[in-house]
């Protein structure tokens, strides 16, 4: 029997004593399987170069829709036309379950080759750890459109859904890469919506001018108790600690933020930037590609507070052996500051505030100032323009200087 298998044929089909089966009539190879019970799968039919007939099972119809088994069969029948087989693909991908892969093969893939692998790691088990017990093939987008709709429900917001479904994807690619899958099973999911042109946060001229004021005088406290412990050691007869007066900078988290405020980097970038990287001659600083969340290379100029700020920090951390521009205590990247930095705004009386929006404070002044937004684009790194449209509303005379040619036409 011949039709197209869809969700009208699922609806009035009939099961019979004996299995019997469809046979799509739009494309040829797949097919459904109804059992007496009244069960149906999705076939898939095909022939090897050897000239071997064979049929793999998709799924049930409970588990994935017709559209859904007819993009699946659809790129089964594209990799046989390469010379991959399906059957073989699908047995070695049984030998891998979702936490196998991850604690084995691609977890120490991930670690070897990105600098932030064991956070995608721990996102990983955090996210879908209800899958681990499930094979990579077994990975279906109906179970993760499900998971999608639990994780909205609970208040989720959509950019943090697909941010974690690419994390999974990227998985699965890897799989297919390495020849554990033949096709990848969550090509056709499609990403939750998501408003890139949200109001971004951004400080007022108030806001900035409390930041700055309060880092001032954290600075200045930092000062007065070190002066008052070095006061405490002499009378003790201990040695005296680093004299902080003699310096530009109290600590780190003031130059971390002067720097940030006038070159948008990301969190991690200014985390990982290393003094090779900072041309105080030529008022450039560049973002590595391996530091970068796009992978590639950019360079950022510097303006003069941003130059000054880095050859006074330059000039109190002289050692040569210390690449880090900004290392913690024990010479490592930072892996936050949230605690000094939550302080700060409480100090500043600023609300709802991240670190991430010194990014948005940047772009957002560059937009207000007339710069256009492909300027900011590659100054912030974006590959295309998608995400730097989010602050197209704060540079309104573009649009208003578009609608006055109507005026002027007339």
């Amino acid at each position: 029997m011949r039709a197209k298998i869809g969700q009208l044929l699922l609806a009035k089909i009939q099961p019979k004593d004996k299995p019997f089966e469809i046979y799509d009539t739009e494309l040829k190879g797949f097919t459904l399987r109804i059992q007496p019970s009244g069960s149906m799968s999705y076939v898939v039919r095909y022939r090897l170069r050897d000239g071997k007939q064979t049929r793999l099972v998709i799924g049930k119809t409970g588990v994935y829709s017709p559209m859904q088994a007819r993009d699946e069969a659809r790129e089964l029948l594209l990799a046989v036309s390469k010379g991959g087989d399906p059957i073989a693909s699908k047995r070695l991908a049984r030998a891998y379950s979702l936490k196998g892969f991850i604690e084995g093969d691609y977890g120490q893939w991930l670690k070897a080759h990105q600098k932030d692998g064991q956070t995608t790691i721990d996102r990983l088990e955090n996210c879908f750890k209800e899958f681990y017990g499930r094979r990579l093939n077994e990975i279906t987008p109906w179970i993760v459109e499900k998971w999608k709709t639990t994780r909205s429900k609970a208040g989720i917001k959509p950019s943090t859904v697909n941010r974690d479904i690419a994390n999974l994807k990227s998985l699965l690619s890897k799989a297919v890469e390495w020849g554990l899958l033949l096709t990848h099973p969550l090509s056709t999911l499609k990403p939750a919506k998501v408003d890139h042109n949200r109001i971004v946060r951004y400080l007022s001229d108030d806001e900035e001018a409390r930041l700055r004021a309060a880092a001032q005088s954290r600075e200045d406290k930092l000062r007065i108790d070190r002066t008052s412990a070095n006061e405490w050691r002499r009378q003790r007869g201990y040695t005296d600690l680093l004299d902080l007066d003699t310096l530009h900078f109290a600590d780190h988290l003031m130059p971390m933020i002067l720097v940030s405020i006038n070159t948008g980097l990301r969190r991690g970038e200014l985390f990982h930037l290393e003094w090779p990287d900072v041309d105080l001659d030529r008022a450039t600083l560049r973002v590595r590609g391996e530091a970068a969340k796009s992978g590639k290379t950019r360079y950022v100029p510097l303006n003069e507070e941003a130059l000054s700020t880095l050859k006074s920090w330059r000039t109190q951390n002289g050692n040569e052996k210390i690449k880090l521009v900004f290392p913690s205590k024990d010479g490592q990247p930072f892996n936050n500051i949230q605690t000094s930095w939550e302080s700060l705004l409480k100090n500043a009386k600023i609300t709802k505030f991240r670190w991430h929006d010194l990014r948005h404070h940047f772009a957002s002044r560059l937009a207000m100032a007339g710069v256009d937004l492909n300027t900011i684009r590659e100054l912030l790194g974006h590959s295309d323009l998608t995400m730097t449209l989010r602050y197209a509303h704060l540079a309104p005379e573009h649009k208003a200087a578009a609608v006055a040619k109507l005026m002027k036409a007339a």
